[in-house]
């Protein structure tokens, strides 16, 4: 009895109802599901070993003390957690409903934080002050269907610049505010396109650096006087296909700092010197450099590299322009990193195959790290984890597309079925991460998966990301077909047991895979896909739209609206054969819940296996761990009933 009294605390907890308490689990009231099958109680059960998994991501570092700010989950949601000691206790902060990944402290004292919260994954973001000694919370913008962030502080603390759409909910303007004087928001610059972002700001509070986005092959700096209002280009506007962005102030506020791939392949650390106008290449690397930040005196740099999907953190003396990689950071990826205003410290996020994401700091005089949160893996043993290993296949042009493969556990035998997971973006990059609960399908049910990055990721130079562009779209398929025929060639994989999954632009390759290589494949799984490349485009948020018309094509041109409906998968239904599961997000403000709808009731019509999962609370995939668990149950009752059997 005991038993089952806890077994009905633990799923009210998780936010799934169980019939009878000891037969199979229902969905909450907040998920709309169609067709999908009951799940037994004992699969939960079996599964929870995995989904407790967590990480810790940094956020904000106090600017006196040593201390930090993270996000990490506990609950339901991913919350903000001070910790002012190595490995010392997670002291939580925050305790919102929705998660909280993104906050900054006021540059002085670090009394309060300015953080962002939206509602139901709907990414309106609202700004708020959040006073730490008495956490109260005050909102600072409209509160309406507007998008606000991306806050530059002065460099006193008296207020901050942002960019927000609260003005047409369409283009990203620049803004003023003093966050104790609730009137005291003023636009500095008035925009067009949704695109525009702050970078940087001078020493004396009177100029920003100011980044418009174009897409992911183009970008542009800018530098904005506050006092007049007055924009000048800093890199030149008419360079298409040229992305410079990351715009940062010298300390001695005679040059700036920024990354670009003008006349180069990958992009580069450079610097200009604003007196003269000359252009120094600092980093010389044949892969990306992806991020920067400069120390407050100045006098080094820290900049991090994507090389083959490993990343590499190098610091540069701003003296000699000589840099060398940073001494005692582990192999794998790199996320946040940031100097800290008084002390000789960084902090950084790094995560690998073998271990969820944690935060450290980097003692720069001793080149030393220390490690400030340890993620618990729940019950995931490391006899568990799927160690990646990199692959390569040639596509149907000659074209060499990369991946990361994850085995089966080694403990079962003969051809393994096959799961491909196509990132989104489609500028995103599949890199050799920890599996998390993936691990279940490799150590669990015998699968191995595979994360292909095919044409059009990033990380692999500018003339490999625009090769899926506008009328090249489907050729990103095909380097897909050709993974199917690769699997065909390794003894160890069953190429009769293959299903696709992917979110997102993801969604709309798993829903392209599933008409053209029907035959090849035994179910898919679609997750906020694009359904219909001019619904989409017309549906998705304003603020959006014409930064995806750049990489999928203008709609508005006859020809592109015929491609475009030729190649979409909503009119290709007839050819989609195998069964399909589609999750969405009500609120979903990038791919609407229009795109799934109306895959979902054309499939039905059909007559084609549609399992259906739909959640009311959530956005562009699901974040609230709930809704997370339920999905996952409902994917593993449609791998082994579509896939494995």
């Amino acid at each position: 009895m005991k038993k089952i009294i806890f077994l009905s605390l633990f799923l009210s907890w998780m936010g799934i109802t169980a019939q009878n308490q000891v037969g199979v689990i229902k969905p909450s009231e907040n998920l709309i599901t169609e067709n999908i099958p009951d799940i037994p109680v004992e699969l939960s059960a079996k599964v929870k070993k995995y989904t407790e998994a967590r990480g810790a991501n940094l956020v904000a570092l106090h600017p006196i003390k040593k201390e930090m700010i993270i996000s990490t989950r506990f609950a339901n949601t991913s919350q903000l957690h001070v910790v002012n000691q190595p490995l010392g206790m997670r002291k939580q902060i925050t305790f919102f409903e929705e998660p909280i990944g993104n906050a900054s402290f006021e540059p002085t004292k670090g009394e309060y934080l300015i953080l962002s919260k939206d509602v139901g994954g709907n990414e309106f973001a609202q700004l708020y002050k959040y006073d730490l000694k008495t956490l109260q919370l005050t909102l600072l913008t409209d509160g309406g269907r507007s998008q606000n962030g991306n806050i530059n502080w002065r460099k006193d603390g008296k207020g901050f610049f942002f960019a927000s759409t609260m003005r047409n909910g369409k283009d990203r303007d620049i803004y003023y505010m003093n966050p104790n004087d609730l009137t005291s928001i003023k636009m500095i610059l008035q925009v067009e396109g949704g695109g525009w972002s702050i970078q940087d700001i001078s020493e004396d509070s009177k100029v920003l650096i100011i980044g418009e986005y174009i897409s992911a092959n183009e970008s542009h700096l800018w530098l904005l006087n506050v006092e007049n209002g007055k924009l000048t280009e800093f890199t030149p506007r008419n360079q298409k296909g040229v992305v410079s962005g990351q715009g940062t102030f010298a300390k001695n506020q005679n040059g700036i700092y920024y990354i670009t791939d003008f006349e180069n392949e990958f992009a580069q650390l450079v610097y200009k010197n604003l007196n003269t106008n000359q252009v120094e290449y600092l980093s010389k690397i044949p892969w990306d450099v992806e991020r920067f930040e400069v120390s407050e005196d100045g006098k080094n740099i820290l900049f991090s590299t994507n090389e083959a999907g490993a990343s590499k953190l190098y610091k540069l003396d701003t003296k000699t322009q000589k840099y060398s990689i940073l001494p005692g950071i582990p192999m794998g990826s790199i996320g946040g990193f940031g100097f800290h205003k008084s002390l000789p410290l960084v902090g950084i996020t790094l995560s690998n195959a073998k271990s969820s994401s944690d935060v450290y700091y980097y003692d720069l005089k001793k080149n030393k790290l220390e490690k400030w949160t340890e993620s618990e893996l729940g019950g995931i043993q490391p006899e568990d984890i799927s160690t990646p290993k990199f692959i390569e296949w040639k596509s149907f042009d000659g074209l060499n597309i990369s991946g990361f493969y994850y085995p089966a556990a080694s403990k079962f035998i003969g051809k393994r079925p096959v799961i491909i997971n196509i990132h989104g973006g489609p500028e995103g990059q599949s890199l050799p991460n920890f599996l998390g609960s993936n691990n279940y399908f490799t150590n669990e049910m015998g699968i191995a998966i595979i994360y292909p990055n095919v044409r059009g990721s990033s990380g692999f130079g500018k003339t490999f990301i625009k090769l899926d562009n506008g009328f090249l779209r489907e050729d990103s398929v095909k380097d897909i077909g050709a993974l199917l025929d690769w699997i065909k060639t390794q003894p160890d994989l069953d190429a009769d047991r293959i299903m696709v999954l992917g979110g997102s632009y993801g969604g709309y390759m798993t829903l392209a895979v599933s008409f053209h290589y029907a035959d090849k494949i035994k179910c898919a799984v679609d997750v906020v896909g694009i359904s219909n490349f001019n619904t989409f485009l017309k549906n998705t948020e304003s603020y959006r739209r014409d930064l995806r018309r750049v990489e999928y094509g203008d709609e508005r041109d006859p020809e592109m609206y015929a491609f475009l409906e030729k190649i979409s998968p909503l009119n290709n239904t007839d050819k989609i054969k195998k069964p399909m599961l589609i999750v969405q997000g009500t609120n979903d403000p990038r791919v609407p819940v229009t795109e799934a709808m109306q895959m979902r009731d054309k499939l039905k019509a059909n007559g084609n296996i549609v399992w259906y999962l739909e959640a009311k609370d959530e956005g562009h995939g699901f974040r609230k761990k709930n809704n997370v668990d339920y999905q996952r149950l409902v994917t593993i009752q449609f791998i082994e009933a579509y896939l494995l059997k």
